[in-house]
Parts: C-alpha cells; sequence; structure tokens
C-alpha cells in the first residue's frame, strides 16, 4: 500500500521537475500533491551543479569521589602515539581536575565540538571529501532540490502566506541551502516571502554560507537601521544566528534540521549490578583519558527515566546501554512551540531509529572510525538520533502539532520526485557528469554498495538512502504534509 501511495505521489510531481521553467501558477498544480487533503559518511566523487534543469543539578557535590569500574565496560585501546597535549585536551583535564572528578559524555561531547576556542565545528571546514565527513547536501544538487520541492509544498499549505521565516538548523557549507533557493528561484511568490535565517555557531562557517549563497552585504547608510545581507540566488533576505531562540517569532516557520540532532551531546548509561549508571570521562593514573561510572546518580537520570517511560518494558529489558539527549528533546520542545504558536512546520532528517538508542555515539576523522577518546577535538563526535523521542517531546508540548514518519530517506526523496529529477538532468550532460550523477543518486537512495560500480572497491558509493530517516512536525491547520500522506 505504502510502495503504490509513494508512486502515486511521485508521477505527480514529474510534471513540475520535467518542466523547470514553468511559471509559479504550475507550483499550485504540480507541487502541492494531494494537500488539499488537510551514517556512516564515505567518500565521494566529484559532483557538479546543474542550474535550471536545560537540566537542574538536583544532587549535592561531593568533594571526594569515589569511582565504580566494576561493570565497565573497557572501551579499546587508544590507537595514537603518545603526542604533545592540545589546547583542548589540557581544558578537559583542567574540568576534571577542577570538579575534582569525571565529566559526562555529554559534556565531553559538547566540548569537542563546539568549545568557542578549540571546538572541532568551530574554526574549520570540516565538510567533503577533504574535511573528515560528507553529507547528503555535499553528495548532489538534488537533496537540496528535493528539500526546496518540501518546503514549497509546505507553504502552499499554509496558505502562501506573504512573510516566511526559512530556518536552517546547522548548515554546513551552506550547500543546502544554496540548492534549495537555485531550485526555487523562478517560483517568485515564494521566493519573495522568504527570510532565510541560518542558525550557525561557528564563525568560519558562516562566512562560508555567506561565499556559498552568494550574499550581497547593503552599504551601512549609518542611520542606525541594521545592514541587511541578500542571497543573490532567489532575492532572499538572509541572517545568521547562534540560537534557535534568537530567531525572531511571530511569523509562520519552515524549519529545517538535515544531519544537526545527530551533533547534540548525548548521557550514555550503563545498566550495572546496582541499576542504571552514567558512563563518565575521566583522567586516568597514566595521563589519559577513560571511561568509568558514576557512583550515584546524576541529573541526567530524570531524562534517563522519561525515556524508558516512553518505552515498552521489553524494549528496555534487552539493553545494556541508553543513551539519552536532553538538547535534542528541549530543541524539540523550543520547535514545537514555535510551530503551534505561529504556523508552518520542520523537517527533521537524521541517521537514527525509531525506538531507544543503546550504544552509537562514534568519533569519524579524515572518513575513517576512531576511538571516541582518542586525540579529542581532531573529529568529529556523532550519535544516533532517537525518533521516537522526538515525537514524544514534541507531542507533549503543544496540541497544536502533528508528528508525522519516520520514513527512510529513499521513500522521503522518490516521493518528492527525485527519480524523475535524474532523468531530467542526465539529458543535458556529459558522460562525466552522468556518472557523477548516477553515483550521487544511489548515496541519497540506494542501500549497500552500487551495483553498477566499476571502480576501486575503496571507492565504491554507499548508499544512505535507508541509513537515514525523515520526520516532519507540522501546525496541524496546514494537514497532513507532503509525502507522509
Amino acid at each position: 500500500m505504502l510502495t503504490r501511495h509513494l508512486l502515486k505521489q511521485a508521477s505527480t510531481c514529474r510534471h513540475f521537475l520535467l518542466n523547470s521553467k514553468t511559471s509559479s501558477p504550475l507550483l499550485t498544480k504540480s507541487l502541492l500533491f494531494s494537500s488539499s487533503s488537510s551514517s556512516s559518511p564515505e567518500s565521494q566523487s566529484p559532483t557538479t551543479t546543474f542550474v535550471d534543469d536545560k537540566v537542574t543539578d538536583q544532587y549535592p557535590s561531593s568533594t571526594s569521589i569515589s569511582i565504580d569500574r566494576s561493570d565497565l565496560y573497557n572501551p579499546p585501546d587508544h590507537s595514537h602515539e603518545p603526542t604533545s597535549e592540545s589546547e583542548l585536551v589540557k581544558h578537559l583535564k583542567g574540568i576534571i581536575k577542577f570538579r575534582g572528578g569525571p565529566i559526562s559524555v555529554a559534556e565531553y561531547m559538547e566540548e569537542v565540538l563546539t568549545n568557542p576556542k578549540f571546538g572541532f565545528y568551530i574554526s574549520r571546514d570540516v565538510f567533503g571529501t577533504e574535511g573528515d565527513f560528507i553529507t547528503s547536501p555535499e553528495v548532489s544538487q538534488m537533496f537540496g532540490e528535493m528539500v526546496g520541492v518540501w518546503a514549497m509544498c509546505l507553504w502552499e499549505q499554509m496558505g502562501r502566506p506573504k512573510q516566511v521565516n526559512l530556518v536552517e538548523l546547522g548548515p554546513g557549507r551552506g550547500t543546502l541551502m544554496a540548492d534549495l533557493l537555485r531550485g526555487a528561484s523562478k517560483f517568485k511568490s515564494f521566493t519573495e516571502s522568504l527570510h532565510v535565517h541560518l542558525v550557525e555557531c561557528s564563525p568560519t562557517l558562516q562566512k562560508l554560507q555567506h561565499h556559498n549563497l552568494k550574499c550581497l552585504d547593503e552599504d551601512d547608510n549609518g542611520d542606525g537601521v541594521e545592514k541587511r545581507t541578500i542571497s543573490t540566488l532567489a532575492g532572499t533576505l538572509v541572517s545568521w544566528h547562534a540560537l534557535l531562540e534568537q530567531v525572531p517569532s511571530g511569523l509562520p516557520s519552515i524549519i529545517i534540521a538535515h544531519e544537526f540532532y545527530d551533533a547534540l551531546p548525548v548521557h550514555q548509561f550503563q545498566r550495572a549490578s546496582r541499576g542504571w549508571c552514567e558512563k563518565m570521562v575521566d583522567v586516568s593514573e597514566d595521563s589519559m583519558f577513560r571511561f568509568v561510572l558514576s557512583p550515584q546518580p546524576t541529573p541526567a537520570t530524570l531524562y534517563l527515566m522519561k525515556r524508558c517511560k516512553w518505552a515498552a518494558p521489553e524494549e528496555i529489558e534487552k539493553l545494556s546501554h541508553i543513551e539519552v539527549c536532553p538538547k535534542a528533546m528541549d530543541l524539540t520542545h523550543a520547535i514545537a512551540d514555535r510551530i503551534g504558536c505561529d504556523g508552518g512546520g520542520a523537517l527533521i532528517i537524521d541517521y537514527g531509529l525509531n525506538g531507544v538508542v543503546s550504544d552509537s555515539l562514534q568519533a569519524i576523522r579524515k572518513h575513517k572510525f576512531i576511538n571516541i577518546l582518542d586525540n579529542p577535538g581532531s573529529a568529529d563526535l556523532s550519535a544516533y538520533v532517537d525518533f521516537a523521542s522526538i515525537r514524544h517531546s514534541a507531542e507533549e508540548v503543544s496540541a497544536d502539532i502533528s508528528v508525522h514518519g519516520p520514513i527512510t530517506q529513499s521513500q522521503f526523496l522518490g516521493a518528492l520526485g527525485i527519480n524523475f529529477r535524474v532523468e531530467s538532468l542526465l539529458q543535458n550532460c556529459t558522460d562525466e557528469q552522468a556518472d557523477s550523477l548516477r553515483t550521487g543518486y544511489w548515496r541519497l537512495v540506494g542501500e549497500g554498495e552500487a551495483p553498477f560500480w566499476e571502480g576501486p572497491d575503496e571507492q565504491v558509493p554507499i548508499g544512505m538512502g535507508t541509513r537515514y530517516l525523515a520526520m516532519a512536525i507540522v501546525n496541524t491547520k496546514q494537514g497532513v504534509p507532503v509525502p507522509f500522506q
């Protein structure tokens, strides 16, 4: 039944995708579909762009902490040779020494990724073949284009509002937003309604986004009015913010969170003889980082209790490890509250599970997995997203929102018409461009190794179509969003 429905959705989209030069009135008929009815990253081949076609501490601190290691799972040995300590390593050890005991995995993860001076994301470009991992927008322009189709469909269901906040959380290089705006640029009524808000904490990436969105800054005329930035891709206003809370409210919002939730810090719990204990990061006698178990309940235990209440007892009984992400729950609360009050919707695409996540935290450096305690700050840390937790977090905030999915990325993109888009692009490209398109298409919607690959085995494209899931949170007034009907 699902397959038949997705095929029906895709066939409806074909007319739009094969007629990219049509004017905006076609959007209602070709993009709306049925709106009236209310990872692990791999190496990448070169791509071509085609134009047109919070936790409260309820436990007292102690000056002396006893560490229990009897039930602790021993992680693999470090893979690096002894080297001089980085500033981040010194900073982390300083925190542990000042506290008089270990820190949570979540705090370790947050410092490693977003420390204002030494964080992994703060001062470098970590995306693409020359970075540490590749995301879907870096694989093919078609990903951003299909997300743009989804956004325009939602805009139609919202009644074509004259002003909309288009918000992206963690935009990376800005590739997704650039492809979205470029693909939607012909639909002036849509693009003219947009004010793009990029939620990004890295100054380095903000500059890269400014460049890739081909932004122009208006001259400061000294009248005290804030200077405006315009993306020349579609003539839209662009603003940057460090937090979602800084994005102005009062207007309907379309929020995109692609591979954002996976980088939010997780607390890890391990089942021991005395029950669930939080896994912590400490410094050993030889001055190396190691895992220990908390000897008493921690503030994050409250979130663990909440997560277990949302799950079936048999689901918890079979697990020896559980990961919870308080920041993901809090972020979802903020998104759901905004959408419930102002209207609009959110699209979340990430790798994860529709259920309790166990021991998934991983470190990736130069496209290879390493020990997560190995030379912190030199590798990306990420964890599987708990989509069931997102659903419960959203639904407990507002009765004015509805949650749809998750469905696989392959189902999501297929129903929006990526098959027809690739066919259209293949008609006007070189052989080299065609190879790049097929490889990018497989990475987005395929599963496992590409059967057509004839190149080196170590470069075989790996499909992400079933590894990644898509979920939507929308205001109930908009009905069921495409393609979750």
